[in-house]
């Protein structure tokens, strides 16, 4: 009921928070419900008084009634304010409405009226608006009118209700089973609120991979189209540089000759990523999945990325790493890859630090920098597209595609400032996932 109502007062409160909403749109459940509260309780009276012929204190009782109403009223004026509505404010409402139902009982028969058994309307409402404490605090109030009522009542005027019926053995049934009532209720209200909470934080969550997937397969097809472009210019380029290294005049200058050297490494690195990039894309250009041993493919990765990114190096330490099978193919490198320039744009006068270890069954990887750390911004939505501390469009994009290729092999990847300065980001891969089709069939079996 309170998400319908939500639902119905979203486009007005768009700009509220929504814990200020929720209790907002809580306090006008409460005040619905006790507006029928009070149309019930002034029919029944009337039924009862001069339909049935059962007299009962009229002035003392729609003194009862109108009091409910001015407190409603005074709740609407409440609920037309902005400030927000607490939870002690709707149990102080709940308890009220246990006070004016006591109060009525008391001049109905007290334990004898069968309307006693309404408290757990009371009980039911404080489950799903309440937390638990406040929940069982309206199940203890309301057990002790329930008790009170037992002792101190007006009787009805009616015939059939003997004093037999209000023995010791009956109150104590009826309290029983008032008690195992409530009790139930409350526990298995609660369970299902924890339940439908759950599935909704599970759906949110569903719902934003498939936000990121989407944005994942868009990014994929464009750099797929990207990669056939620069196919052809990059393999002209690399002609025309084979090509000048055979030529007389740049082989005779060794500061040219190592500049066209310089200059073919990096076009070959070009043409790696555009062959990465078509072969994840499901268009295999000569170059797949390889299987490998896990020191070679951590000491081949940290030797290529030492050997293309410049002369700063990178500090590496291998320990207690198991010597297993791997496939290495391109989105693992190029996640690890991508994770290494990071650091080392955040901190290009130092060496980033990849430490590498076995915890669990799972490869850490931690990469180390001492730049001036993340953000806490940047923290909350670390792996988001987008964000990013170098202020150049398309900025993030890498960690965005690392967390989820990491994702994709059911690991994670998390990031914090270091106390001694600089960032620190943990890849944690299972060794399952990383090894070969066969040994994970074996380990099935």
């Amino acid at each position: 009921m309170a998400a319908d109502n939500a639902a119905r007062t979203a486009p007005a409160d768009a700009g509220q928070a929504p814990e200020k909403l929720a209790g907002r749109n809580n306090l006008l459940q409460l005040i619905q419900m006790r507006w029928l509260a009070v149309a019930g309780q002034l029919a029944t009276i009337l039924v009862v008084h001069f339909v049935l012929r059962i007299a009962l204190p009229l002035p003392e009782m729609l003194t009862l009634l109108g009091t409910l109403a001015a407190f409603n009223i005074a709740c609407w004026l409440r609920s037309r304010t902005a400030g927000r509505v607490s939870d002690t404010e709707l149990l102080c409402g709940l308890l009220v409405d246990v006070l004016i139902l006591s109060a009525q009982l008391y001049y109905a028969g007290g334990v004898t009226n069968p309307f006693i058994f309404l408290y757990l309307l009371q009980v039911a409402v404080a489950s799903v608006l309440l937390r638990p404490t406040y929940t069982w605090t309206v199940v203890g109030f309301t057990s002790l009118c329930f008790v009170a009522l037992t002792q101190w009542y007006r009787p009805l005027q009616m015939s059939g209700l003997d004093d037999a019926a209000l023995s010791a053995p009956y109150i104590g049934g009826l309290l029983l089973c008032f008690l195992l009532n409530a009790g139930l209720l409350v526990i298995f209200i609660v369970r299902i609120e924890r339940n439908l909470r759950r599935r909704d934080a599970r759906l949110a969550d569903l719902r934003q991979r498939a936000a990121e997937e989407e944005h994942i397969v868009r990014m994929g097809l464009l750099a797929s189209g990207a990669a056939h472009e620069l196919g052809t210019p990059l393999a002209t380029l690399s002609v025309i540089l084979g090509d000048w290294s055979r030529m007389a005049p740049f082989a005779a200058e060794p500061e040219l000759r190592e500049e066209i050297e310089e200059m073919q490494i990096q076009i070959q690195r070009c043409k790696t990523i555009v062959s990465g990039i078509l072969m994840s894309a499901g268009e295999v250009r000569g170059e797949a999945p390889v299987q490998t041993t896990l020191h070679a493919f951590l000491d081949e990765l940290v030797a290529h990325w030492r050997r293309t990114r410049g002369a700063v190096g990178l500090a590496y330490e291998r320990s207690e790493v198991p010597e297993l099978a791997v496939i290495s193919d391109f989105a693992l490198r190029q996640m690890i890859d991508n994770v290494l320039d990071n650091a080392f744009e955040a901190a290009p006068q130092s060496a980033p630090r990849l430490v590498a270890r076995c915890e669990q069954d799972e490869l850490v990887l931690q990469v180390q920098d001492d730049g001036p750390g993340f953000a806490p911004a940047m923290l909350e939505r670390f792996g988001k597209p987008y964000q990013s501390s170098k202020g150049r469009a398309g900025g993030g994009l890498g960690l965005f595609l690392s967390v989820n290729v990491a994702r994709s092999l059911g690991g994670r990847i998390s990031a914090r400032n270091r106390p001694e300065g600089g960032a620190e980001v943990e890849i944690r891969l299972p060794l399952a996932a990383l090894a070969p089709a066969d040994d994970n069939a074996a380990d099935e079996r």
